[in-house]
């Protein structure tokens, strides 16, 4: 608690004021920022507590401005247990930018295609998720000072975003799917036998990021929405060697898609 305190008294200090939308963005997703008034920019380096981004194509700021005529935060690059941290410090800042003032969150990530109808360069809005990582960013001393411990997941994404989501992406003839996003520790890609294994458990796609942050989102009655860019296809029986600059390339691809209906999301959504 009192280091959540100390983080938000900083960003305060370099103007951090009432935000009301929170947005992380994931692997190749930064040029939402081309859209944003900048109002404040802080590195992760700068802001006490906050862990470090160590994946090069992940930035490491906190951005403040305006988008869609509300005030956003943003994080331009996440953390990950891959980087051998934490789930305290992959979820810090969903508690940070919640005790700024946030009232919704919304989450981007790029994300293996395991359903056959699914194709690399497509979206997928994530209507449920599997957490494959081992954890839970919930087991910890004292949780209960920040919320109801034994939090319900029966609808962890919010369902009143999501349907204004799916109405954006009709209305821009953006082919949206809809589906199950599975959560693993990685940084290693799956075998063959793995994506057999995540389609018989009922996963659509598959990343390393996003669960973590929506089971705290959660924790704080925080509503929440997140879209996957499918940057491969995970066929184990046609399967091709994957390179990371083809899953970033193709996340740059469809990033106008997502930059759409994350802007006009922000302007339709309600945060009273």
């Amino acid at each position: 608690m009192r280091y959540i305190e100390q983080t938000v008294k900083y960003l305060r200090t370099k103007g951090f004021e009432d935000p009301e939308v929170g947005i992380i963005l994931g692997t190749g997703l930064g040029k939402l920022l081309e859209e944003v008034k900048i109002l404040a920019d802080v590195s992760y380096n700068h802001i006490p507590n906050f862990p470090t981004a160590t994946v090069e194509f992940h930035k490491g700021h906190l951005i403040f401005g305006e988008l869609g005529g509300k005030k956003v935060v943003i994080m331009q690059g996440r953390f990950h247990l891959y980087e051998g941290y934490g789930f305290q410090d992959v979820t810090f800042p969903v508690r940070i930018m919640h005790r700024l003032g946030i009232k919704k969150l919304l989450v981007s990530n790029a994300a293996g295609a395991i359903n056959p109808d699914f194709k690399k360069g497509e979206l997928m809005l994530i209507d449920d998720h599997i957490n494959l990582q081992g954890g839970s960013p919930l087991a910890f001393k004292g949780v209960s000072q920040f919320g109801e411990r034994f939090v319900d997941m029966s609808a962890p994404y919010d369902e009143k975003i999501n349907s204004k989501i799916e109405k954006i992406a009709k209305e821009n003839n953006i082919n949206l799917h809809k589906g199950v996003y599975a959560s693993v520790v990685g940084p290693q890609l799956e075998t063959r036998a793995e994506y057999r294994y995540l389609k018989i458990i009922g996963a659509d796609s598959v990343g390393m990021s996003t669960v973590p942050e929506v089971i705290v989102a959660n924790h704080l009655n925080l509503p929440v929405a997140a879209v996957s860019v499918l940057t491969d296809e995970c066929d184990p029986d046609n399967l091709q060697p994957v390179d990371v600059k083809e899953i970033i390339a193709m996340a740059e691809q469809a990033e106008p898609q997502m930059i759409t209906l994350f802007k006009e999301l922000i302007k339709a959504v309600e945060v009273a």
